[in-house]
């Protein structure tokens, strides 16, 4: 029996603001929103003050349109990937190595065979899915997991045909590794999303020890980056780096964290990022080919310690800014843009599943700035792993307790 949450909120909206600073949106304009306090509102653990204004603490704003809320199941164990299927079902994956495909009411079935041995000690396990573009046709899986190997583990890609009976995935093919590997448990990154282009990119962590933390900056490592391939695993001709001595060919952009997600934006066609920070310092980033986004050099984030890390700077010349950050963490995961028109008022907004921030955060981006932020789901007291859009213009989130979400229209 499926429970039920409706969230009627109406007669408040949209207008760009930062910091808490109120600006009015002319009536009659496209979001005619009415402007909030910042939805954040706890002491930061830094005094660290930002790049520019508009970068944290933007304004709050508040969904008008009525929805409902439905979980449609509770028994999936720790769900960490979700991906749509052109018929309205749902392709989920789980930690522990099982991955299945939900009925479009939300009723997962048994797991597929053929799925390849993860390592899910820690943050490890079977991480994030997606399709292929031609999916259709030739009914091709793709996914990201923890794979034990000499050495320790690493961030592995695989790739499978979903069979004709739908209860295993055949030719099962490992396609890229990010080396280095290292006897860890912690940021593996994980999140596989491809292009209209057809290229695959996957994200990756720096392993969050210190002796691996560096990895983030060295070019010549697969660890704290976005990686560019195509469906063999090769690197795209084309790519920012290739031909460059010392240098990885598949490497699109670095000096990434722990990157948990990932998602085009539907009118520019740019790829967006989230990653963890530490203590402080959880970041949005549009991410530009070759570009350093400054992990672990820059940061508004401390050491779990108190500590600061490295020179304890935010800026450098070269280094990208994240175009918005967190203090307070929210841990953001997976993340999806809003395409539909169902709900109009979320239309190229984007979503992002909180794991310690206990909600799904909606982010409202004009001219690739940051000018409004809402916090749904707040009341479920969830970690929210991962949310996708369905076919019928629906969004459908998941969580580490084990439950599968449907947000859609009322």
């Amino acid at each position: 029996m499926n429970k039920r949450y409706i969230v009627i909120m109406a007669g408040l909206a949209i207008a760009i603001a930062s910091c808490g600073k109120k600006t009015e949106v002319p009536e009659g304009s496209a979001d005619t929103l009415a402007v909030a306090e910042p939805v954040e509102t706890k002491k930061g653990n830094t005094n660290y003050k930002p790049a520019f204004e508009g970068q944290t603490r933007i304004a709050g704003v508040k969904t008008s349109t009525a929805y409902d809320v439905a979980i449609l199941d509770s028994t999936l164990s720790r769900p960490w990937g979700i991906a749509a299927l052109p018929d309205g079902r749902l392709l989920i994956t789980e930690k522990g190595g099982a991955m299945r495909i939900a009925s479009a009411d939300g009723k997962p079935g048994s797991p597929l065979k053929g799925v390849p041995k993860v390592d899910a000690a820690g943050q490890g396990g079977l991480l994030g899915i997606c399709l292929d573009p031609a999916f259709a046709q030739n009914r091709m899986v793709y996914w990201a997991f923890s794979e034990p190997v000499s050495g320790g583990n690493l961030t592995s890609v695989a790739k499978g045909k979903l069979s004709a009976d739908e209860k295993s995935l055949e030719g099962v093919k490992v396609i890229y590794r990010a080396t280095p590997a290292y006897k860890g448990t912690l940021h593996y990154g994980g999140r596989v999303l491809f292009s209209k282009e057809g290229h695959l990119y996957l994200s990756t962590g720096e392993r969050s020890d210190l002796e691996t933390r560096a990895q983030a900056q060295d070019l010549n490592s697969g660890l704290g980056k976005i990686i560019r391939i195509t469906t063999d695993g090769k690197p795209v001709a084309g790519n920012p780096f290739e031909g460059k001595s010392g240098a990885r060919p598949e490497i699109y952009s670095y000096g990434h964290r722990n990157v948990q997600g990932i998602a085009f934006h539907p009118q520019t066609g740019d790829l967006w990022e989230n990653e963890f920070g530490p203590r402080g310092g959880d970041e949005l980033n549009r991410i530009e080919p070759g570009k350093n986004y400054g992990w672990p050099v820059i940061t508004y984030g401390i050491e779990y310690s108190g500590k600061t890390i490295g020179d304890s700077i935010q800026v450098k010349e070269s280094m990208e800014q994240p175009v918005y950050y967190w203090d307070p963490v929210v841990s953001p995961s997976g993340m999806t843009f809003y395409t539909s028109d169902v709900i109009s008022e979320w239309k190229n907004n984007l979503f992002i599943s909180c794991l310690s921030g206990m909600h799904i955060a909606r982010i409202v981006i004009e001219n690739n700035k940051v000018v409004g932020e809402e916090r749904l789901l707040s009341d479920q007291e969830q970690r929210f792993r991962d949310i996708t859009q369905g076919t019928d213009g629906a969004l459908y989130a998941v969580t580490d307790q084990g439950r599968l979400y449907k947000i859609s229209k009322k």
